[in-house]
């Protein structure tokens, strides 16, 4: 009796351990470059330059600023001066793979609408040296909006933009922004998910999973506080994230923010985590920057 057990109970000891040694390796997908040209854009060299954001323990994370539609810039330095124009800036927090180079198209999209694009590398991505971790990634965010205030840029400004994994970072920065008063203009999440834990444990349903994770990315605790206008896209056909973990989300929301703006989910059917066209996260955008013209309701879309 003794073998039998030892025998069923030996295989789930080494999953367990090896869920707990990899982990982070099965979360974070990196692509490593020693540097990512910002010829990859596609945008006019006037329009998009190469940053350095400088965060804790010495480092300094390499980014794009790409200017919106209708603004050049001779340098970086002149591209960060036109910062303080008064545009709004989405501030793009990518998802936990590849780098800046494979939002190119995104990037684009965005500055069509009139807005100038950040999107600054986690550590580990790209050239970044480093290791990705929810605390990093948290401390980093805030230190990336910082920066962008001391150039011009006020937290009302911006349109915080989040896909999956980075729909957490952004989660956690829209809050913190609106417990200090200073709510951002928007918060957009494309496929965001509740909890890293949840989405785990519907990966991993056979793993204590509740006790394990290190990086558990809690975005429900936080989005109740988001006070600031707020979009979420989603697919219902995502295998990755399900899309009853980003209704989760939504349903802790706040319905309206602090001026009135009431969420929106827009659910696209048939539409996987990865295969989700650009079209309805470029209007969602849109209609996130102040002055243009909002629907009423507690918007719940098929696209």
């Amino acid at each position: 009796m003794r073998r039998v057990v030892l025998f069923l109970l030996v295989p789930n000891l080494v999953l367990v351990l090896m869920f707990a040694w990899l982990q982070r390796s099965m979360m974070y997908f990196p692509a490593r470059v020693a540097a990512v040209p910002t010829s990859e854009c596609g945008l006019p060299p006037d329009r998009i330059h190469e940053i350095e954001v400088p965060v804790a323990d010495e480092m300094r994370l390499a980014g794009w600023l790409a200017l919106a539609t209708g603004q050049a810039a001779d340098d970086s330095a002149d591209g960060l001066a036109k910062l303080s124009d008064g545009r709004n800036l989405l501030l793009y927090f990518p998802g936990n793979a590849g780098h800046r180079g494979y939002r190119a198209n995104a990037i684009a999209d965005f500055t069509e609408l009139g807005l100038d694009v950040v999107l600054v590398d986690y550590r580990g991505f790209a050239e970044n040296t480093g290791k990705p971790a929810e605390a990093v990634l948290h401390a980093d965010a805030r230190e990336i909006q910082t920066w962008l205030a001391g150039r011009g840029v006020s937290a009302e400004r911006l349109i915080l933009f989040g896909e999956s994994l980075g729909s957490a970072v952004a989660v956690r920065l829209a809050a913190d922004l609106c417990r200090e008063g200073t709510p951002p203009a928007g918060l957009l999440l494309r496929a965001p998910f509740s909890s890293m834990t949840e989405t785990a444990c519907h990966h991993y349903p056979w793993l204590p999973v509740r006790w394990m994770l290190i990086d558990r990315y809690e975005s429900i605790d936080h989005i109740g506080d988001v006070t600031c206008p707020l979009t979420i896209v989603h697919g219902t056909d995502d295998q990755l994230v399900p899309v009853r973990l980003s209704r989760n989300l939504f349903e802790a929301a706040p319905s309206r923010s602090a001026a009135g703006i009431e969420r929106r989910f827009i659910e696209l059917p048939g539409v996987g985590h990865n295969a989700m066209p650009r079209e309805p996260i470029v209007e969602a955008a849109r209609e996130l920057i102040p002055g243009s013209e909002e629907s009423n309701g507690d918007q719940e879309h098929a696209g």
